[in-house]
């Protein structure tokens, strides 16, 4: 439970609603709400279309031989080239509700105020007292209505609803029906939005164009708000959606309004004819079904209850987030999950894959949300078709390509702007790793493998061959690379990006030619798969490896210095995590390198945004250290999230110089999860990076790799009991050495095990093993 003693003064500390299409921001407002409304298909724009330039892929060979020179200006200035004239497009509020559910009286008369975001049944709550009498106004989205229902106790002032919004309205009136007050409005979307951080004397354009025959428009989607206030036993409701114009990523919108306003009534009607308690019954029921299938339950050391308690709303809010933003059949989550306000919004709410769109997924196979997964697979699903023109006339490739950030249109160039960002071409094989975790997790369905992971990885894995060269020890490098959004230093102090293998290219290229071969050797492949293989064989033996300095892994060649020591992202180590490449058993040293890479960012400032610091404690977890894990919680929580516990990205010119990133909330969730549960290697490592003031606790449903479910009980800082639900057949290896100690006995239903720090032992599928420690 979120609870908040005013109303919420900015968007940032407000309460979200959703159901993965609709979102609602509701501020907690006296006597007259306020509902801020958005729709996930609702984005300036239209389709991108088939391209009619010739493509910049002739400029690969001076570009790499510039880089092989070490000249890196000019190959800054040659990836330039690679540009797109334009940039992603944004996404769009639809505009204000604003619903005057209690008779007006003056503000200072109000009373033991309070406002309530309840995570486990999806409900935000006001309630007052005014002129002696108490006031309570309930709303939640209702998933499958498709509609927000508001309901308060009916009071002697007539209630009215208005509406509002920053696009121009091409409908907006009001009937009386039967039903109650019927608030009907309609416009389109801007054509284009040039992004926040660009300047342009005209950055929002509408089209002023009539729709065709069909209805259909080539940018601009038209949307319709339909909001009904009526009274049903004893209270006042307000019940209203939003119907976009969205019809694909490839098919122009409808901005025709009239059948958006037809659906939009129709479907307010429909729902305003079912009870409030049914709708709410309903609402509660289908949440539970997922947020109840992880529970966390923390007990403090004097002293540290109000950080422990903070950590447990940060974990369950970023669960009830994706639950809200993020459904089968739905876009995924973007920047700002499915809530803005603004026309412009910071970095065009979009995906930005180079690391906030990966971010907001972290936490789904790990707390039981595999199903929520869902629409980020179908975006690369997508992108790996839509990316192969792109890799085709940019790079003369096969395969598919996706830049720093898409939309939803599927956009895949490299943007018009400053090669550090524009010109990071690894967004698809990022985006494969979730498609390889959902079956390692065992969450897919039959023919997940077949339908989705493999023909991603396919399109990753042919691109990435294609912009392999050799170095100069022969090794095989990608080339044109950049680390995201960070330059280096060369040696006359100027700064570069574009260069030959950053870490971070290295890392996820190596992981989807290794996941390839396995998802073909577990559920075989197409007839184009037997010779891409044999080259991703090859391929695979010549990768090189990462480079470590002095104890250090670099970001990038040794001598190549980070012309921001303190940079907010630490993409290069990303094989300690997301990754699993790098790790204790595996490679200690190298993990040893990351530790120290890290060191080193935050010792120069690093961490300074909430969806970097949860990166840092998602580092933190997988290095096994709880008191550096909860020392990164307790900062997020304290300095970079809002009063609604909303993840914020410090920038000047927002309300409180911050916006608002939801990556940061699923991050959090995720560093929580692997400071309990870690499960590569082969070895469910139990309690790996407790944090030492969660001296008791229990946690049951956690999942890891093969699709193993995890309860866990400990007090003392030790572990005491785990139930483990065996995800498949063989033998389970068990790490309890977040005992407090390197020695302990383990029984298992009663019989003794052999083996210290860590039990193995053979295990049925959908089998309940209960391991208790006897001593330690």
């Amino acid at each position: 439970m979120l609870s908040c003693t005013e109303p919420a003064s900015r968007f940032a500390d407000a309460f979200l609603l959703g159901d993965g299409s609709l979102g609602v921001t509701v501020a907690g407002a006296v006597g007259e709400e306020t509902f801020d409304l958005n729709a996930d298909t609702l984005w300036s724009g239209g389709p991108v279309g088939p391209r009619t330039d010739a493509g910049a892929a002739d400029v690969l060979p001076a570009l790499r031989a510039a880089v092989a020179a070490g000249d890196h200006h000019r190959a800054d200035d040659l990836a330039r080239r690679l540009h797109a004239s334009g940039w992603t497009e944004s996404y769009q509020p639809v505009g204000r509700l604003t619903w005057r559910y209690a008779a007006e009286g003056p503000e200072a008369g109000v009373s033991d105020y309070v406002r309530e975001l309840d995570l486990a049944r999806a409900v935000a709550s006001t309630r007052y007292r005014r002129g002696g009498q108490d006031h309570r106004l309930e709303s939640f989205v209702a998933p499958g209505a498709g509609v927000l229902v508001g309901v308060a106790a009916a009071g002697t002032a007539a209630p009215s609803v208005g509406f509002s919004s920053p696009h121009p309205l091409l409908v907006q009136e009001v009937h009386e029906v039967p039903e109650g007050t019927l608030l009907l409005a309609a416009g389109r979307v801007p054509a284009t939005v040039v992004p926040n951080y660009v300047a342009d004397d005209d950055p929002v354009r509408y089209a002023d164009d009539d729709p065709d025959a069909d209805g259909t428009v080539a940018r601009g989607s038209g949307f319709a708000v339909a909001a009904l206030v009526h009274s049903t036993g004893g209270e006042v409701r307000l019940t209203a959606t939003v119907v976009t114009g969205f019809r694909g990523w490839r098919e122009r919108p409808l901005g025709a309004v009239e059948p958006l306003l037809a659906q939009a009534r129709e479907r307010v009607l429909a729902a305003a004819g079912e009870a409030t308690a049914l709708l709410r019954e309903r609402t509660e029921q289908e949440h539970r079904s997922r947020f109840d299938r992880v529970e966390l339950a923390v007990e403090a050391v004097p002293g540290h209850e109000r950080d422990v308690a903070v950590a447990e709303q940060l974990f369950d809010l970023g669960r009830y987030l994706l639950i809200a933003s993020s459904r089968p059949g739905t876009q995924p989550a973007n920047l700002q999950g499915i809530w803005n306000v603004d026309v412009r919004p910071g970095w065009s709410s979009n995906y930005t894959t180079n690391i906030n769109l990966p971010m907001n997924y972290w936490a789904a196979e790990t707390t039981a949300l595999a199903d929520l997964h869902a629409p980020l697979f179908d975006l690369a699903l997508d992108l790996a078709q839509a990316g192969a023109e792109t890799a085709r006339l940019d790079y003369g490739a096969r395969g598919a390509v996706v830049h720093h950030n898409t939309d939803v249109w599927r956009f895949t160039r490299a943007v018009a702007g400053r090669p550090l960002w524009s010109n990071w071409p690894s967004a698809l094989p990022w985006l494969a790793a979730h498609t390889y975790d959902h079956l390692d997790f065992s969450s897919a369905g039959t023919d997940f493998a077949t339908r989705v992971a493999i023909p991603v990885h396919r399109a990753a894995a042919a691109f990435a061959l294609d912009l392999l060269v050799p170095d100069a020890d022969g090794a095989l490098v990608p080339s044109p690379s950049t680390s995201p959004e960070n330059t280096f230093l060369l040696p006359d102090g100027s700064q570069a990006a574009v260069t030959a293998g950053s870490t971070m290219d290295r890392e996820l290229l190596r992981e989807v030619f290794t996941h390839y071969l396995e998802l073909l050797a577990g559920h075989g492949g197409g007839p184009d798969d037997e010779d891409l293989a044999a080259q991703v064989r090859a391929a695979l033996d010549r990768l090189a490896l990462p480079a470590v300095l002095d104890g250090v892994l670099q970001e990038w060649d040794p001598g190549k210095g980070s012309a921001e020591p303190g940079h907010r992202h630490v993409s290069h180590l990303y094989g300690v995590f997301p990754g699993t490449r790098v790790t204790a058993r595996r490679s200690p040293d190298v993990l040893d390198a990351a530790a120290a890479a890290l060191d080193e960012r935050l010792g120069h400032g690093g961490g300074h945004t909430g969806w970097s610091r949860s990166w840092v404690l998602c580092l933190a977890a997988r290095f096994g250290d709880g008191a550096r894990a909860e020392e990164h919680l307790r900062v997020l929580a304290a300095d970079l999230t809002s009063e609604s516990l909303m993840d914020l990205h410090p920038h000047e010119g927002w309300p409180g110089n911050a916006i608002f990133q939801i990556d940061g909330n699923f991050g959090a969730v995720a560093g929580i999860a692997e400071t309990l549960l870690q499960g590569h290697d082969g070895v469910l490592d139990l309690l790996p990076a407790l944090p030492p003031s969660w001296v008791a606790g229990r946690v049951s449903g956690l999942r890891a790799r093969g699709g193993h479910v995890v309860d866990l009980e400990w007090s003392g800082s030790a572990l005491r009991r785990a139930r483990i639900v065996a995800g498949r057949d063989g033998d389970l290896r068990v790490s309890v050495r977040g005992t407090g100690t390197d020695a302990v006995t383990v029984s298992l239903h009663g019989e003794v095990l052999p083996g210290g720090a860590s039990v193995g032992f053979p295990a049925r599928g959908g089998t309940e093993y209960v391991l208790d420690v006897v001593t330690a």
